[in-house]
């Protein structure tokens, strides 16, 4: 039938997001897009748009999956906010473990790249790492911690470093004592040791 798409939209999406998180923006091409999604040049441009909004897509995409997992892994912070940030770490430590998926975090990637990045990508990846240290905030003070807002940042950025690490090829154990380190940190602030 003429006019109608041959192909699933998600489907698209996500092997551009991979082909982005494995390579990062700059050294992906619309080829290796165009081998990644199976689709030519024009259906990516009709159908994902140009590669700047085709990032910004497969970031949010990104951005929504492990954003939903982190929610749910700080939703009991209130009962127990030791538990739901080890639970936090958990959902970054198991993504690093998938063998279905790169190494690293796009977010990270997207961040250490700002400086060659068009304004808008720079901005939502400013935006994305906002929302994860918004997200630690609200569960930590939810919690009644002591300087949420401080832990929020330092968690955020242990997280992100968690991701970076893991592209290097730091292996499970060392991450794990990292996050130990954090989530023991935690446990001192909230029993007042």
């Amino acid at each position: 039938m003429a006019g109608k798409k041959q192909f699933d939209v998600d489907t698209a999406l996500d092997a551009a997001m991979v082909q982005f998180w494995r390579a990062g923006y700059a050294d992906t091409s619309l080829d290796d897009l165009s081998r990644a999604t199976g689709l030519n040049r024009s259906s990516i441009y009709s159908s994902l748009g140009d590669k700047d909004s085709l990032y910004l897509r497969c970031l949010d995409r990104y951005a929504a999956r492990y954003g939903g997992r982190y929610d749910q892994a700080l939703s009991g912070a209130s009962e127990d906010p030791v538990r739901a940030v080890r639970e936090f770490f958990e959902v970054t430590l198991n993504r690093i473990a998938d063998p279905e998926v790169p190494d690293g975090c796009l977010v990270a990637q997207t961040a250490m790249a700002i400086p060659v990045l068009s304004p808008d990508i720079a901005a939502r990846a400013v935006e994305a790492l906002g929302v994860q240290q918004a997200r630690l905030r609200t569960a930590l003070k939810a919690a009644g911690v002591v300087d949420a807002d401080g832990l929020a940042v330092h968690f955020a950025a242990v997280n992100q470093s968690l991701a970076v690490m893991s592209r290097a090829g730091v292996g499970r154990e060392q991450l794990r004592a990292v996050v130990e380190v954090s989530v023991g940190a935690l446990s001192r602030a909230v029993s007042g040791v």
